[in-house]
């Protein structure tokens, strides 16, 4: 095995395939991830909305790369895993909460006058039992620009921060991307540990996760 492609006190990232990978993370003990969601999106340019065109994320064309990497993982642990409402649902959903993304969000694309600014999150494991005290509408203000980076579907840190702060112990990302899951649990303190197909994603996220040089205290 090679070294990994980034680390700190907190963080190790690997770039590589994560069903090749499953070793170094699913050692964890929460998995939260945004996994290739199975809908073959792309996106072409659009002057009039600034956006550039991208010809998509790899593994995308069906669910079968996240399944995979769900069975790896196993049906025990907590697993928190965001999605479509246009592919299936992963098997054995203990609950499914609703992202509504900022109010700039889900334009492009959009031809019927409602934004498509929702993604699903889906809970899936054993998660501790608590007394209702949280919607299941997580929702994110400001806008995009906020935590937007060169990955197209990267998340805002706060939202992954609040999703796995319920969570104890070390967090895995096997579909890290740009890094915001790896940055949201280095923020909290936690061990977390990445693995992304992509190096151009990796480069991103060493940098971000870089970039981020603070004091914690003792990691959780």
């Amino acid at each position: 095995m090679t070294d990994p492609y980034y680390q700190d006190d907190f963080v190790t990232l690997w770039h590589g395939d994560c069903l090749e990978l499953a070793d170094v993370w699913t050692v964890a003990d929460v998995l939260v991830t945004d996994p290739p969601y199975g809908i073959g999106w792309s996106k072409g340019q659009n002057n009039a909305a600034g956006s550039t065109a991208h010809a998509g994320i790899q593994n995308d064309a069906d669910t079968t790369t996240r399944d995979a990497a769900l069975v790896a993982w196993g049906a025990t642990r907590p697993a928190v895993v965001f999605g479509s409402f246009r592919a299936p649902f992963p098997a054995g959903v203990r609950q499914t909460l609703v992202w509504r993304k900022p109010v700039d969000a889900g334009v492009v694309g959009s031809t019927t006058g409602y934004r498509t600014d929702t993604e699903l999150v889906f809970l899936l494991g054993d998660h501790p039992r608590r007394p209702p005290q949280r919607s299941s509408v997580l929702v994110s203000n400001g806008g995009v620009a906020a935590y937007r980076t060169e990955h197209p579907h990267s998340k805002p840190p706060a939202l992954l921060e609040g999703l796995m702060a319920w969570l104890p112990g070390t967090i895995a990302d096997p579909f890290a991307g740009s890094g915001s899951t790896l940055v949201a649990a280095k923020a909290l303190g936690r061990r977390a540990i990445g693995v992304e197909l992509e190096e151009r994603y990796c480069e991103i996220a060493a940098r971000r996760l870089s970039q981020d040089v603070l004091d914690f205290g003792d990691p959780a």
